[in-house]
Order: C-alpha cells, then structure tokens, then sequence
C-alpha cells in the first residue's frame, strides 16, 4: 500500500484542518493540563474533543474512514498537538500506530473492515501487546504462548506497561505459536477484542510522571480466539507485523519530543523575558541566553530530522523497511535532546521550576520517559551501528 492510495486531504483542505488543531490545543488543551495530574486517563470530555477533531484516525486511509494523511502530514499535526501535554497524544497514540498499522499492512481484508473504521472513529481505542515482564528490549524472545485448537487459538502469559490497556476495546497480542522457536521467527499477531474470557487488566501503574495515561499489565489465562484472529492469516509473521507499527510510532515519538521540547522552550523564554533579578530581566544574561540558544539550535535539527525522514517514508512506500536506522537516528537524538532542553527549561526557572503545579515541572518528569519506551536509547544506538556496519560490509 503507497500513501497515493490513502486518499487524503488536498493541500488547502490540510492546512484548514492544521489551523482547527492549533486552536483545539491553544483554547481547550493547554488550558485543561491541570485536570490531568492525578488523573488515570483523560477525562471523558476531552477525549471526545480529540476524537471529534479526527485525531484517532490521522494514519489509517480514507476508505477505512480515516484522514488518510502521508506520514509528513502527520508529522505536522503532531508538532502542532504535542506542544501541549504528551499525555493527549497518548490517549491516540497506540490506536493511529502501534494499534492500526499492522492490520492496515498485514491484516485481512476482513480484518481491516472489522476493526480500523471502529479505530479512525475513536470508538476503539487499541492497545499493543508485546512487553513482558522479563522480555521489554529483547522481545524476540517473548513467552507469551499461543497453541492451536481446532478452529481456535489459546493465548496465554502476562504482558507488561500497556498503554491505554485499561481503556481499550482492542488488544493486538504478540505470542510465540512455534515453541521450538528461540527468535522472532516463532511469533505471531493476534487481534484479541476486550471483554475476551481470560483477559484481565490489573491496575494501573503508579509513573514519575504521564499523569492522565494509563499504563497496565495484561494477563492472558487461556484466552481464546478465532482463528480468522491471527492478524495476516499466517503464522510466524508477528514480528514483520509488529514492527510495521514500531517503525511508525518510533517516529512519532521523535515528533512529540519536538513539539514537547518547543513547548519547554517557549516557557523558559516567557519565564526568562518576565523574571527580573539584579535590576534585569533574566532573558538579558548571556549564560540564559546560551541555554536558550542552545535549545533553539538542538529543537530546529530533530525538526528538520524528523521532516526529512518522513518525507523519505512517505516516498517509500511498501519499502519502509529499509528507514530503520533513519527512524532510530530521529528517535535516538530527539528523545535525548527534549531531555536536554527540559533540563535547561528548569534550571532558567530556578526554585520556581522545581515546584509542583508549574507547567515545566510537570513536562520535566513526563519526557523522562521518551528516552526509555518503543526502544531504549541503547537499542537505537544499535540498530544505528548495525545498519552502518551491515552498509560498509556489502556497499
């Protein structure tokens, strides 16, 4: 599938859809960011207004019902969303990836229709299953079983840090069918509806930070599925599938460390321009202006990173596959970089940016995770190296 059959928006159309957005998060988002700390998930009211404003079905195609946006378009969204608070994008982040795309790309027809008009609504939300507590990193050696049973499979293992687990309709589940199998070769993708028998969320994660989104464990005791359920109708493809979806939330997760880190840095700047000490505003020293600048010059590379590799992906097409390191290269620089700026952001605000109810205090402990989620910054770091080192053998 090539993003010229997704049927999106015309040019003039998109950019009237980008304006709603900036006013959906100038007048509604931003002013709620205080409902959010203490909160499990989103209130009911601002979840609808994301799903009215078309937010869930951003990456699925028109003919799914969805906005059908190239991945640049997406892009662009995304910088407008994320420069208010992380946990709004993540109440439709599993849904638009890690949730849609290995059904959009490696599902059934039947599947597709059956699940990704009910997700670009916003009335499904998907939560993906792959983390288990002792396989995050190395997921290809993950526990969870599947075995066939005539015209059913029967899943069953714990998975662990779900988003949005407890409020999904949907579970995409990871499990190994071949139990010979030591690698990714033995693992296959289930589409598991919630509500299932034997699946069972616990309760939700207490985080440093992510206040209003929920993360769980999932456990899967003997929960069974039609066998139409294995995502692509093929065994062994789990991994292929899974990655369709890392691949595309691995790179919005490097625009939300943009948008979150303009956010960090327009905040530092107001701070700094209104602050007074020693007779002048902050904004007047040159040690505050060079972590200013320093933000500003690191912010414009992940942009332009991040711009640039979607524009790649979107001329790739069916061939995606070949922009891992690039999509590692986004991810790796701007988790690590909104973590720099969030750090200077604090340190211009002095005391005051140390203090709950403060908006940098709050974004400080929310990026921390960036650096950890939908691959560590160590497995970017390899993937990088080895696509350079597999480049220099056969180039």
């Amino acid at each position: 599938m090539t993003d010229a059959g997704r049927g999106g928006p015309t040019a003039a159309e998109f950019d009237a859809y980008l304006d709603g957005i900036r006013r959906l998060v100038d007048q509604r988002l931003i002013p709620a960011e205080p409902r959010l700390e203490g909160e499990e998930t989103l209130p009911q009211d601002l979840t609808q207004a994301l799903r009215e404003a078309g937010l869930f079905g951003i990456s699925i195609p028109a003919r799914y019902g969805g906005a059908g946006l190239t991945m640049e378009q997406q892009v662009r969204v995304m910088l407008e969303v994320t420069r208010a608070s992380a946990v709004y994008r993540a109440r439709f982040s599993t849904t638009i990836g890690l949730g849609s795309q290995p059904i959009l790309y490696n599902g059934t027809e039947a599947q597709r229709r059956a699940w990704l008009p009910r997700m670009a609504s916003g009335e499904a939300t998907a939560a993906f299953c792959l983390t288990e507590p002792e396989h995050g990193s190395d997921a290809g050696g993950l526990a969870t079983r599947a075995r066939r049973e005539g015209g059913e499979y029967v899943l069953d293992g714990v998975k662990r840090y779900i988003t949005n687990a407890r409020q999904a309709q949907v579970f995409i589940v990871m499990a190994r069918t071949d139990p010979a199998s030591r690698d990714a070769a033995g693992i296959s993708a289930f589409i598991v509806p919630a509500g299932t028998p034997g699946l069972r969320c616990g309760p939700a994660d207490r985080k440093m930070g992510q206040d209003g989104s929920a993360t769980c464990e999932v456990f899967l005791d003997g929960v069974r599925v039609p066998a139409e359920n294995l995502i692509g109708g093929r065994e062994g493809e789990g991994f292929k599938t899974a990655m369709r979806g890392i691949n595309h939330a691995r790179l919005h997760v490097a625009v939300t460390c943009v948008g979150q880190a303009q956010r960090l840095l327009d905040e530092a700047l107001s701070y700094a321009l209104r602050r007074r000490q020693f007779g002048q505003p902050l904004a007047e020293f040159q040690l505050v202006q060079a972590m200013l600048a320093d933000s500003r010059a690191e912010i414009l590379a992940a942009r332009s990173a991040v711009l640039e590799t979607a524009r790649a992906f979107d001329r790739a097409g069916e061939a995606q596959g070949s922009l891992v390191a690039d999509i590692a290269c986004c991810k790796l620089f701007a988790s690590e970089m909104v973590c720099r700026v969030a750090d200077r952001a604090v340190q211009i605000h002095g005391g005051a940016g140390y203090m709950r109810g403060t908006a940098v205090e709050r974004l400080y402990r929310d990026v921390r995770l960036f650096r950890i989620f939908e691959g560590a910054s160590q497995i970017q770091q390899i993937l990088i190296a080895r696509d350079m080192v597999r480049g220099a053998r056969h180039g």
